[in-house]
């Protein structure tokens, strides 16, 4: 059973949501300086994705979301294995969230390229309200767990299947999100899909690496309505995928489409190498439909003003960062996996 009521949880987190929605002295300097240890968290990068934190640790929204759930079925606290990504900054902070709040401990295996962040950020949370300091440590691998909850790679997932199949477990693998452009989108809709690409230099499960076009739609738009991110070529590790997919395009002779700092390619997958976006032509928007629910377990999110008959979670232009609480990564409600533990147990 949590140590805390409903109500201190919300105001808990709440005040840390306002604090990283206005970062103090230290944690403007580590925003700041996280590109030393890690060149793509860029201070725009990082300062992004705390503020995005903040944005969403606010009291209507955890009042909401945490209603859902019946935090205290389980009779005692059980040990629950993190496994982190470090794809991008802050990425793994839900999934301790969730832990927390249903009053579990979190046993977390932080990535070595996002482990400052997360700690600094419960380090906030102990300030806040102490009886937080025993409800999560950081290990440098897992013992001595009840769960697990693992993000990686395909490949990395079979490992995680082996080692952890055994016990409850959340194990996630490689997705990638889609836009669908309709050809009635404004410039305005199209700088935003701006960020669903550029954002975090494209390397998140919820960047879009695919866009699905109308036949005959003129491509010139859409390169006219994202220049504005032109400068992220002068981002030495970017501009290192960008040429290097670049020769192998030209190498190869496959035919392409370049402004320079983006390179369009029609190709029927979903993952594109970084700095490269696949598209491919739809007649109909059914065939649209069928399409992203046949690769349901491939994609994360799909960005589209599109009124879209799909099972995967559907945003706005320019939104796909910017995930509420209740948008589970994968689609796997976390709260509900973690509160009802005990049935398990039972099962077992």
């Amino acid at each position: 059973m949590s140590k805390f009521n409903t109500k201190e949880l919300i105001l808990a987190f709440s005040k840390l949501g306002e604090q990283l929605s206005n970062p103090d002295e230290a944690l403007t300097e580590l925003i700041n300086n996280e590109h030393i240890y890690n060149a793509w968290f860029t201070p725009e990068s990082v300062e992004n994705a705390v503020k995005a934190i903040g944005g969403m640790l606010n009291e209507a929204d955890l009042t909401i979301w945490l209603s859902k759930y019946d935090l205290d079925k389980n009779a005692s606290p059980k040990k629950i294995g993190l496994i982190l990504a470090g794809n991008i900054p802050l990425v793994g902070f839900h999934d301790v969230l969730c832990v927390l709040v249903t009053g579990n401990h979190a046993l977390i295996k932080a990535s070595t390229q996002d482990a400052r962040l997360i700690k600094h950020f419960l380090e906030k949370l102990v300030t806040i309200d102490n009886r937080f300091a025993g409800q999560f440590s950081f290990v440098e691998r897992l013992v001595d767990f009840d769960a697990v909850i693992a993000t990686g790679s395909n490949n990395s997932s079979r490992y995680f299947e082996y080692y952890f199949g055994k016990v409850p477990n959340i194990i996630r693998k490689n997705r990638n999100s889609v836009a669908v452009i309709t050809g009635t989108e404004t410039k305005d809709q199209l700088y935003n899909l701006g960020h669903d690409i550029f954002n975090y230099f494209g390397l998140g499960c919820r960047n879009v690496s695919k866009l699905l076009i109308p036949n005959g739609y003129d491509l010139a738009k859409f390169f006219e309505a994202i220049e504005p991110y032109k400068d992220i070529i002068n981002h030495n590790k970017y501009n290192n995928n960008y040429g290097y997919n670049r020769s192998i395009f030209l190498v190869g002779s496959e035919q392409h489409l370049d402004n320079n700092f983006l390179i369009l390619k029609e190709d029927e997958r979903l993952t594109s190498p970084l700095a490269v976006l696949f598209y491919s032509y739809y007649d109909d928007i059914k065939a649209v439909e069928d399409l992203i629910n046949t690769e349901a377990e491939n994609i994360q999110c799909v960005v589209s003003t599109a009124q879209l008959n799909i099972n995967s979670q559907l945003v706005d232009f320019g939104q796909s960062q910017h995930p509420q609480l209740w948008d589970y990564a994968d689609g796997v409600d976390t709260m509900d996996f973690l509160t009802n533990l005990h049935t398990f147990e039972a099962e077992r």
